[in-house]
């Protein structure tokens, strides 16, 4: 029996259809990454990160909960340990994270992108780091260079109303003037500028039971220029910051919520909660509610009326480990999957605005794979054939975002809508090394439709089935996203 090399250019590929596949097709297709969490001052500012630790372990979770159950102590994860002892640690943990996404992920990115092929082990740890340091001072090793040497096209950032943009418009200045967001263009790889947009994130704004919302609502009355003294003002002062992000470049909104909020409400009530929020009273979880449910819904009707993509991202149960989110703070590896209930609430919430004539473009993510049927047919609910796959299940999110959770989600689409509209892959990553995640993707999608042809279940028809897999990479989404 022959066994497969690890990590060779049929790598995930079954068949000889799955090769031409993603060969073919697949493989050329730029990025479009319509979801990630970089600094757009990294991003602007063109930097060069200093070693291999600082580009690749620094902010990455996922690294550090690996490093965690292997039993490496703090000070080597998010502690003082200089960077090649923080290095020397993950190369420790490598080894052991077999069938785990980091595996795959890990070899992917140092042969991507700095044409390593060996297994990274504590053996030749040290001269890896070297290696791959040396390199990240060079000028093809900036943080432009990185995106353009992967044919990245769009990125998308995540960013708060009262962010100033400053960077996507200092980037703005020094790209190309061909540069302005087109879906007729298509540079090839690695010879012009990306296009670097702002994603709208109002979360903040709308989880009022938080700790720090009044501080928030202090900074964003600053941002928007005006006193936020009721709930009116709130929802001017969020329109005057869409107006801001819309001027800027902005055609995408995200929401990272554990489930959506449709509670009926009226605004003479909604303003008391917003009022006595602010006044230091404590409110109830359902007037909470009622007031998310109103943000929310002014929300979506305004993303609706500037034409733009919004995107929810359901069921993340965060901040779990209260002593270590105590000594660490949030977005550092204590986050979970929930088991909220979904369907009812979003359905109720889309049904909303489409009966007032205002659901834009909407993109569902489940973070619990037992909704993954729940949204792939929550979707179907709401295409109306004014624009293909206007509503979107979107991939395979966070502890999902795996092969198994890619197939998953793949299939569930297919058995309950159409594949063949899917805007595919993105990275939702702070690391400029994650764009590898795209390949994984596309080779299992072609795994999967190669699989089929090979066995009988559908035809043997490459340029159709490539022409669709292109679209699935990445002309779906171009259409999807464009001015």
């Amino acid at each position: 029996m022959t066994i497969k090399p690890f990590l060779d250019d049929n790598f995930l590929l079954e068949n000889r259809m799955a090769e031409i596949l993603y060969h073919d097709f697949a493989a050329k297709q730029p990025i479009i990454d319509y979801h990630n969490h970089l600094s757009p001052e990294d991003i602007a500012s063109n930097k060069n990160f200093e070693n291999l630790t600082a580009i690749w372990l620094n902010g990455d979770h996922y690294k550090w909960r690996a490093m965690r159950s292997f039993g490496i102590p703090e000070h080597y994860i998010t502690g003082e340990a200089p960077p090649l002892e923080k290095f020397k640690k993950w190369a420790e943990t490598v080894p052991y994270t077999i069938r785990n996404p980091l595996f795959h992920w890990t070899h992917l990115e140092l042969r991507r992108y700095f044409d390593v092929d060996e297994l990274l082990t504590p053996y030749n740890a040290e001269q890896v780091y070297h290696h791959c340091s040396e390199l990240l001072q060079t000028a093809a090793f900036s943080t432009q260079n990185l995106l353009r040497n992967m044919n990245v096209e769009v990125v998308c950032t995540t960013d708060d109303p009262v962010d100033d943009l400053h960077y996507h418009r200092q980037y703005s200045k020094q790209a190309s003037p061909l540069q302005s967001f087109n879906p007729s263009l298509s540079f090839p790889k690695g010879t012009e500028s990306f296009q670097l947009l702002p994603a709208f994130r109002p979360d903040k704004s709308i989880l009022i039971l938080n700790d720090g919302f009044k501080n928030y609502i202090e900074k964003l009355s600053e941002a928007a220029g005006m006193a936020i003294q009721s709930f009116d003002d709130l929802l001017q002062a969020l329109t005057q910051r869409m107006d801001y992000f819309h001027e800027n470049g902005c055609r995408i909104a995200d929401h990272g919520l554990e489930q959506t909020y449709s509670e009926d409400f009226t605004l003479g009530e909604v303003n008391a909660i917003f009022q006595n929020r602010l006044s230091g009273q404590k409110i109830t979880e359902g007037e909470a509610r009622r007031y998310m449910s109103a943000v929310l819904y002014h929300l979506g009707c305004q993303y609706a009326d500037r034409g733009w993509v919004q995107q929810y991202h359901l069921g993340a149960l965060r901040n779990n480990n209260a002593r270590l989110l105590g000594q660490l703070g949030p977005d550092t590896g204590f986050d979970s999957i929930g088991d909220w209930a979904q369907a009812a609430a979003l359905s109720k919430y889309l049904n909303r605005l489409d009966m007032e004539g205002k659901l834009a473009k909407t993109i569902l993510y489940n973070l619990n794979p037992r909704d993954n049927e729940v949204m792939a047919s929550m979707i179907g609910n709401f295409n109306d054939g004014s624009v293909r796959g206007k509503m979107q299940f979107g991939s395979a999110w966070w502890f999902l975002d795996q092969k198994d959770g890619m197939e998953r989600q793949i299939n569930a689409l297919s058995n309950m809508g159409l594949l063949s509209c899917f805007i595919g892959m993105l990275t939702d990553s702070r690391s400029f090394l994650s764009f590898p995640r795209h390949e994984y993707f596309r080779r299992l999608l072609c795994n999967l439709i190669g699989k089929d042809i090979h066995n009988g279940e559908l035809p043997n028809d490459v340029n159709w089935l490539g022409s669709i897999v292109e679209d699935i990479c990445y002309r779906n989404a171009k259409a999807y996203f464009g001015v």
